[in-house]
């Protein structure tokens, strides 16, 4: 939030400084718990105007002439200038504006922007009508070094905020308001009260002391970026403490231990040289306390340390019972109120991954439908009930304690990723079939009930799971016939019409895979002139195309060749408009009289042999030296042959024999959607 408030108030302020004609440079944010602030350089005015308005005509009747001085705020024509035009001598009313001053604008900037703060949540205190993310206390408001007159209302009946030029520092370490008179004192004057103002500098702050105390212990400390950002807007004056996790809890599983610090506690795990889990972890107080931070120290210690003994216990009740005999209360987890239990979601993965596991190499039927069948189980666990997190993990905890191999528990744990765009997929086989299931079944039942995304809004992060469908199969370069994937996870569901299901999921998928490949730097014309050829549900056969094309067009030949089909398409386009009739026939070999024709149309013929045979094998760069082999005899052709020649007979056939060249480059690929096409 914090971040984002930054970005907003330095936005909003830049938009209403240049409504009011006053250039916005040089622009800070700061921001921590309990202060937002923006510093800015302006100008001290507006800059002078002159504001022209055009009257009636030297002559013209009184009336009109009293009308335009009332509209123009003026009393007699002496006031106006009188100026020739190409239509006619004029009466002008000239007035010069002086710019306003800039104190006197801002206290209706200020409430214009405190009024505009987009917050992703935010309240109305007492009964005040501004809503703001927590009550407001103060507004500082500084120009030229010296406090701006002016008030921020909240409300009727309510007590307008007073603007000043003081602040107030840390709520424990520092007494007193702190006057300031520029960006410098403000920053200063709260570093003196215990407050860092810029986040970037408590967050290295953290990093530094933690690392100075795990560097006395020995360990590593290596803070995940998104909880250090956390962490250090959380604090104004970061102080980071040393603690220590009982080694009675250190036979719990890492994942707990780490879970439990760093989601529930914000605390930082610290780690030996091999990369263990150590017994010791980084805290980060608020307060430089006066005993050196021990009472604080001791009381994370305390929390942790309860938290923990929950861990522990679910942790030893958990592995009385195994997974299978916890499956009958799967039925009493909702997965969607019209898609069954999570129950009945764990039968259809057990049927549809026996089908995935026949496209994964490696994926054997027996150990993918079993992982299949307990990849839900730990959802009724204690565990997993306190740290939700750890759905997966712990199911590959106690799959291994149940005796299941090594296969079936990984896949439990592996089938949720990629969670994400920055998470790494699944390598093992079985885990990579079961992942792909997963998201098939999610797939085919949301858009059987035709719950789709629709713009930003996708609840049931079906985005998400088509990437994941595409990074599994591209990144393990699967061969799976998609639509009948999709046909058999539609069944699953009991659809009406599991083809339809299927075909609207895999455009989709299709669109998503898109979305991927431009992400991976490739134009989005050439995919979409890969794809529209295709007509494939293979994933990796589409890709290896996208990128030989995209290859092709890179060099010379490409271009050249890119040019001659438009030339070639827009010739007969227009021949074929103008003829109401279609060029598209079969060459007739006796009536090509040029040799560059003849050359051409046995290029043509050859080529399209060629390529027809590479894209059998998959050889997509085959497919591309072949039409990389057209381009001189294309280009003698457009140097030696007239098209449009009086014959009819000759004229028709050479553009029949136009129309092959885009024929033969349509097998690859549909040039027409290249940009500039």
């Amino acid at each position: 939030m914090q971040r984002r408030a930054a970005a907003d108030l330095a936005r909003l302020a830049g938009e209403r400084f240049a409504a009011q004609a006053l250039a916005c440079d040089r622009v800070q944010t700061f921001a921590t718990p309990r202060r937002l602030a923006v510093a800015a350089h302006v100008p001290r005015k507006q800059a002078d105007t002159v504001e022209e308005r055009r009257g009636p005509r030297v002559g013209a009747p009184a009336r009109a002439v009293e009308g335009f001085l009332r509209a123009a705020g003026l009393e007699s024509l002496a006031q106006c200038e009188t100026r020739e035009t190409p239509k006619g001598v004029f009466h002008f009313a000239v007035r010069e504006r002086a710019g306003r001053a800039t104190v006197d604008l801002l206290p209706d900037i200020v409430q214009a922007i405190v009024a505009a703060m987009p917050w992703p949540k935010s309240m109305r205190w007492g009964s005040t009508r501004l809503r703001w993310v927590r009550p407001l206390h103060g507004v500082l408001c500084l120009f030229d070094g010296a406090a701006v007159p002016g008030v921020l209302s909240l409300g009727e009946d309510v007590e307008p905020l007073r603007f000043s030029d003081t602040t107030v520092g840390h709520r424990w370490l520092a007494r007193g308001p702190i006057a300031a008179s520029s960006v410098d004192d403000y920053l200063a004057g709260l570093e003196a009260a215990h407050v860092v103002c810029d986040s970037g500098e408590r967050a290295r702050r953290i990093v530094a002391g933690g690392r100075a105390l795990a560097a006395e212990a020995g360990l590593g400390f290596d803070p995940e970026p998104a909880l250090l950002e956390e962490v250090a807007g959380l604090v104004e004056w970061p102080v980071p403490v040393l603690g220590t996790v009982d080694d009675a809890f250190m036979a719990v599983p890492p994942e707990v231990l780490t879970t439990a610090m760093t989601s529930h506690q914000k605390y930082f795990p610290l780690f030996t040289g091999t990369g263990a889990l150590a017994n010791r972890f980084v805290a980060v107080a608020n307060i430089a306390a006066p005993d050196g931070g021990a009472a604080i120290r001791r009381g994370n210690e305390r929390v942790l340390r309860a938290r923990l003994h929950d861990a522990r216990f679910f942790w030893e009740q958990d592995r009385s019972a195994t997974l299978e005999s916890r499956l009958a209360r799967l039925d009493g987890i909702v997965f969607h109120a019209r898609l069954g239990s999570v129950g009945d979601k764990m039968r259809r993965l057990e049927n549809l991954a026996a089908t995935v596991a026949g496209f994964v190499p490696g994926a054997g039927v027996d150990e993918t439908t079993r992982a299949a069948r307990l990849c839900k189980a730990d959802l009724v666990t204690g565990m997993v009930g306190e740290f939700p997190e750890l759905q997966g993990v712990m199911g590959r905890y106690y799959a291994r304690h149940d005796g299941e191999t090594a296969a079936v528990a990984d896949a439990i744990a592996e089938h949720y990723a990629p969670a994400g765009a920055g998470d790494a997929c699944p390598t093992a086989p079985v885990s990579v079939a079961l992942a792909l299931a997963d998201r098939l079944d999610s797939l085919a039942g949301f858009f059987m009930i035709d719950e789709r995304p629709t713009g930003s809004k996708d609840p049931f992060a079906l985005r998400r799971a088509a990437l994941g469908v595409v990074r599994l199969i591209l990144e393990r370069r699967l061969r799976v016939p998609l639509r009948a994937a999709f046909e058999a996870a539609a069944a699953g569901h009991g659809a009406d019409d599991a083809g339809a299901v299927a075909d609207a999921a895999l455009v989709f998928v299709a669109e998503r895979l898109r979305v991927h490949m431009r992400g991976d730097g490739l134009r989005h014309d050439v995919v979409s002139a890969a794809f529209a050829v295709a007509g494939d549900d293979d994933l990796v056969r589409l890709r290896h195309r996208a990128d030989a094309l995209a290859a092709f067009l890179d060099t010379d030949d490409g271009a050249n060749l890119l040019h001659a089909f438009r030339r070639a398409r827009n010739i007969v386009r227009i021949e074929e408009k103008k003829d109401g009739s279609r060029h598209d026939g079969t060459v007739d070999l006796r009536t090509l009289a040029e040799p560059a024709e003849r050359e051409l149309h046995r290029s043509l013929g050859t080529a399209r042999e060629q390529i027809d045979a590479a894209l059998a094998d998959e050889r997509y760069d085959g497919a591309m030296r072949a039409l990389a082999a057209l381009r001189a005899p294309v280009d003698r052709f457009f140097d030696d042959v007239t098209v449009n020649v009086d014959a009819p007979g000759l004229r028709a056939n050479r553009l029949r024999l136009l129309s092959q060249i885009g024929a033969s480059l349509s097998a690859v690929a549909d040039f027409s959607k290249i940009e500039g096409s």
